[in-house]
């Protein structure tokens, strides 16, 4: 007798970074995969060599990720990573799950670590199944207390490791999807030179 095992396709996840994000500039919607659930102390971080997820690190004691923490997929940062993204979820998803999210905006940031500096942005997003945060269109909609938590927490998260991240503007949606697009071209010329 065939287990549910032998009935599922099994799905690399070699190609998770690879799956389309099927950006959307004009709704601002697109695909993320999530690497870190909220209120989790472990950092987790996907690697392409292993076809899995790997524990990149442990926050303190009393520190966890405000929200769920991933990349957008097929979208390559300065840093060389997939754009990082903030999902604000009604609760917290699992490591690994792929959502459709509407980019709400993003906080440009500088980060220093070693004395080099590179733009490191911090995608803010909420998703398209939500019933907490189905108002919210951009960074505006919600209380400037909380956009300042988040800042507040990516400065924490940088310093422990001892980085300095400095946000150097907050912008709107619009700006979230010139950074996703900008960031699918520079993927696929890297991916056109393999």
């Amino acid at each position: 007798m065939l287990t549910r095992a032998f009935c599922v396709k099994r799905i690399r996840m070699a190609d998770i970074e690879r799956i389309s994000n099927e950006h959307n500039p004009g709704e601002h919607t697109c695909k993320v995969v999530i690497e870190t659930p909220q209120g989790h102390r472990s950092k987790f971080k996907y690697h392409s060599k292993y076809e899995g997820f790997t524990l990149a690190g442990v926050l303190p004691q009393g520190f966890s990720f405000p929200f769920d923490f991933g990349f957008v997929p097929s979208t390559q940062g300065d840093d060389g990573d997939p754009l990082d993204v903030l999902v604000l979820m009604d609760e917290p998803t699992h490591v690994g799950c792929v959502l459709d999210v509407r980019l709400i905006g993003v906080l440009e940031a500088d980060q220093t670590d070693d004395g080099n500096t590179e733009e490191n942005d911090r995608i803010l997003a909420v998703p398209i199944q939500t019933h907490d945060f189905e108002h919210v269109r951009k960074m505006d909609d919600l209380p400037s207390t909380l956009v300042h938590q988040i800042e507040g927490f990516f400065e924490a998260y940088n310093r422990i490791k001892q980085k300095d991240f400095r946000v150097k503007q907050r912008s709107g949606p619009e700006r979230a999807s010139e950074i996703v697009e900008e960031g699918t071209r520079l993927f696929r010329a890297k991916e056109a030179e393999k």
